[in-house]
């Protein structure tokens, strides 16, 4: 299963790569925001937008939260409490047919990551595909459920070990062969050694262990590097957070990537694409005069007449070189030939010049 559809896009190994634009908690709480970035998000070239439906209730414990004393990694600069970051950036389940019809109107796929247990057979009807969150990948009870459903589910798998990553494969594959791994690591500080940490060759061992998947990336680090580094080692789905301005208040703003940013990562990334090609060693098309002006012939240092020997002191070889030359690797094929013709000084050697053998 090297190539499926999401939606109307066929996705996999040789298809032009597949960005999604997380909008996530982008939207600081507003429809009319999250509306307005897919709409950007579009404009900017992604294939999908896609949400995070969860309900602080069902994601975070506020008790387990405070119980932890002092926030960790990216949370620490949250001035609000984890359940209420988290309360302000619900996504509720009853926005879902508005922001399908806002993608549609835009021709953009929509799609969700649920973090509800509810959630996906509510929706269902109106997503055309599924993304799981790094920090579900234990959870296979949810996971299997949907994929259940049959639609292409995309696996990120940040903060994970290789066995654990299996685990979920081995059982997923039973009941749906289409399967994104996405490489990932989860830490949103934004810091510049972050890029330290996101071991983009894991993809090839994704690739050996798993080649019946489409490979993919998550990404949140810092720019575009690592997706372009990704996709040259075959990660053909992309997801980047989205944001209409990097300085807003909120806890994604920071590392996601902009309507300029991303429209510069769209173009780089198929400028990419263009240059990988194929794995087949050739002339192209476009050096068909460019080796006649790069490559040397052999060429007479002087005039000679018709019924002469030319010996390789007689000889130089110089650019350019024109289609009918001998292949100066072919020299020692003319010795001991008389010429044919008169020849002039620097006309380049031709195996017409000469007697053939007897």
């Amino acid at each position: 299963m090297l190539k499926f559809k999401i939606n109307k896009k066929f996705v996999g190994k040789d298809c032009k790569t597949y960005f999604i634009a997380d909008i996530a908690a982008n939207h600081d709480g507003s429809l009319n925001k999250a509306k307005e970035l897919i709409h950007m998000s579009a404009e900017a070239g992604a294939d999908a937008a896609k949400f995070q439906n969860f309900y602080a209730d069902t994601i975070v414990s506020d008790y387990g939260f405070k119980i932890l004393g002092s926030k960790l990694s990216h949370q620490s600069n949250w001035k609000k409490s984890v359940y209420q970051v988290y309360k302000d950036a619900e996504v509720p389940l009853y926005w879902t047919e508005e922001l399908k019809k806002t993608c549609d109107k835009y021709r953009i796929d929509y799609f969700t990551a649920p973090y509800d247990p509810d959630g996906p057979k509510k929706i269902n009807k109106h997503v055309c595909a599924w993304k799981i969150g790094s920090g579900d990948i234990t959870w296979h009870e949810h996971i299997l459920n949907i994929a259940k459903l049959k639609k292409p589910i995309i696996i990120a798998t940040g903060a994970s070990n290789i066995n654990e990553v299996g685990s979920i494969y081995n059982k997923v594959r039973k009941i749906n062969k289409k399967i994104v791994l996405m490489q990932c690591n989860t830490n949103y500080t934004a810091k510049k050694d972050n890029f330290n940490f996101i071991n983009l060759n894991v993809l090839k061992s994704y690739k050996k262990l798993f080649p019946n998947v489409i490979l993919g990336l998550s990404d949140h680090t810092l720019g575009y590097e690592t997706v372009l580094g990704s996709i040259t080692l075959g990660a053909r789905i992309i997801e980047k957070h989205f944001t209409d301005n990097n300085y807003r208040s909120g806890p994604d703003h920071k590392f996601s990537m902009n309507p300029k940013t991303w429209r510069e990562m769209i173009d780089a990334s198929r400028n990419l694409e263009n240059s990988l090609r194929t794995n087949v060693k050739k002339i192209e098309n476009n050096e068909k005069e460019t080796f006649i002006l790069q490559r040397r012939a052999y060429r007479y240092k002087k005039n000679f007449k018709k019924g002469e020997f030319v010996k390789y002191k007689d000889i130089i070889p110089l650019r350019p070189c024109p289609r009918n030359s001998i292949e100066i690797y072919d020299i020692d094929k003319f010795f001991n030939r008389k010429l044919k013709r008169n020849v002039k000084f620097h006309e380049n050697l031709k195996w017409s010049d000469f007697e053939k053998k007897k």
